[in-house]
């Protein structure tokens, strides 16, 4: 988990990084014991850092840090309610938090690259409170180590308590061994979630297991990078005697299918609705490109405008036709390319169709404005009394493409920027300005996209006052 996380007020969250006061955590001193809200400590020669995290909360919690690596929470006084965030994330991890990197751990690292990736971990329960055990691991489009990342793969090993996952459950699948139930959700990033059936207190297992089956839903490429591995506890309300009794995590590179092609295809271009039925949607893109050649592509489809999305299809040219759909009803839809050597693209924009039928649940209605318009819509995910996270949801109101996007809004005195994600931020004065970047820049009618930062205040309310212009 991240010590910044936007939260979504509607809904019950769990797994995920915290948000935080402004500034970075220094690592504690090698003392046994930290009860500082973001101290952490190095173990075993500097391979795993050991961290407090109280994101969420302002109550007490220490950690007894096991040098050989694991910690046990000795202290924790949190009375949190359910249907929001937890109190802390306490974890042991490898990789990079907010540029505290742990050591020889070879993240980031690009996911094509990495010849193996295992983790194991010993972990322990008490008999009260609400929380969960979990993995949180941490993907990028970029190698960054610090900052929001793109995506969040959580692994639940146990849950106590009326809490639950970000988003909605899409499905089950089995990897090491076991079923897991998948969630889905996105709150300024992907947070793809994994639910034991039964509790786990002994886990050893392939990472790239579960990184290939996100990858297969459409949520990452092997382009990105593995960022960090991490593993402990969201507690809500208690939490004491919560501990890790060993961890390991050992990333080695190699990858790149043995040595060989490690290019992906470009992006496919130009998604079109050419047709539509009362059950069927017939889609064409203009061909991508590689430097050995495109096999074919990848289909997905979501009904309505949130939720995850499924591959429907792998066709070797470029067009397709989506059956089986309900009458009256929108779809959106985008397609990946893919080579022999399995790299695939990054995907391409989103298309939204409908049905013919009309008036079914979840059909359109038409947008306002004209060729170019679009809306910036403001969310407060998270505050606190210096600091806020604020969301935004820029979408394509016109009837023709966005080839990229501006948001601007006036900050209010004392209001800072502190980091941000999914656009391109600068401040000048008390404006802030959020541009499009290339990823998300263009926008099929009725496309939304996301993007968020962090500010810090002295006071006064977020601003929710955002104007949107198309380029």
């Amino acid at each position: 988990m991240t010590r910044i996380r936007a939260t979504l007020a509607a809904a019950l969250l769990a797994g995920a990084a915290g948000l935080a006061a402004v500034g970075l955590a220094q690592p504690a001193s090698a003392a046994p014991v930290i009860c500082e809200k973001y101290g952490s400590t190095s173990v075993q020669n500097g391979s795993y850092i050991v961290q407090n995290n109280v994101w969420g909360a302002d109550t007490a919690q220490c950690i007894d840090v096991n040098q050989n690596g694991g910690f046990t929470i000795t202290q924790a006084d949190h009375n949190k309610a359910t249907n929001g965030a937890p109190a802390a994330y306490p974890s042991i991890y490898a990789g990079c938090h907010y540029t505290n990197c742990s050591s020889g751990s070879n993240m980031p690292i690009q996911v094509s690259q990495i010849g193996s990736a295992t983790s194991s971990i010993g972990v322990s329960y008490p008999g009260s409170g609400t929380w969960n055990a979990a993995y949180d691991i941490w993907l990028d489009p970029s190698p960054r180590t610090d900052g929001q990342h793109g995506a969040e793969l959580m692994i639940w090993l146990n849950r106590q308590g009326s809490i639950q996952p970000i988003g909605s459950p899409v499905g089950n699948v089995t990897i090491a061994g076991r079923n897991w139930e998948v969630w889905y959700g996105h709150t300024g990033w992907h947070v793809i979630s994994y639910l034991s059936a039964s509790p786990i207190t002994s886990f050893h297992f392939d990472v790239m297991d579960f990184v290939d089956d996100v990858i297969s839903r459409g949520h990452i490429t092997r382009s990105w990078y593995l960022t960090s591995i991490q593993a402990g506890f969201e507690p809500w309300i208690g939490g004491t005697g919560l501990a890790v009794t060993s961890f390991s995590a050992t990333v080695t590179r190699g990858g790149g299918n043995g040595g060989g092609d490690t290019t992906p295809p470009s992006v496919p271009q130009n998604l079109t609705v050419t047709g539509t039925t009362s059950t069927t949607v017939d889609l064409s893109w203009s061909p991508s490109t590689d430097n050995v050649g495109v096999t074919g592509y990848d289909v997905f489809r979501r009904q309505g405008t949130s939720g995850g999305f499924t591959q429907v299809g792998t066709p070797s040219g470029t067009s397709f036709t989506a059956t089986g759909l309900s009458p009256g009803t929108q779809y959106q839809f985008y397609v990946r390319a893919r080579d022999a050597a399995g790299n695939v693209s990054g995907n391409s924009t989103t298309v939204t169709a409908a049905t013919q039928g009309g008036g079914g649940p979840g059909s359109p209605s038409p947008g306002p404005g004209g060729p170019g318009g679009c809306t910036a819509t403001a969310s407060v995910q998270s505050e606190w009394d210096q600091g806020y996270v604020l969301q935004v949801v820029v979408r394509n109101t016109g009837n023709s493409q966005l080839n990229g996007w501006t948001a601007t809004a006036t900050l209010p005195a004392g209001h800072h920027v502190v980091n941000g994600w999914n656009a391109n931020l600068t401040t000048s004065g008390q404006t802030v300005s959020a541009s499009s970047l290339d990823w998300n820049r263009n926008l099929a009618p009725g496309q939304e996209v996301t993007f968020g930062f962090q500010a810090s205040r002295a006071g006064g309310a977020p601003p929710t006052d955002f104007t949107c212009s198309a380029h």
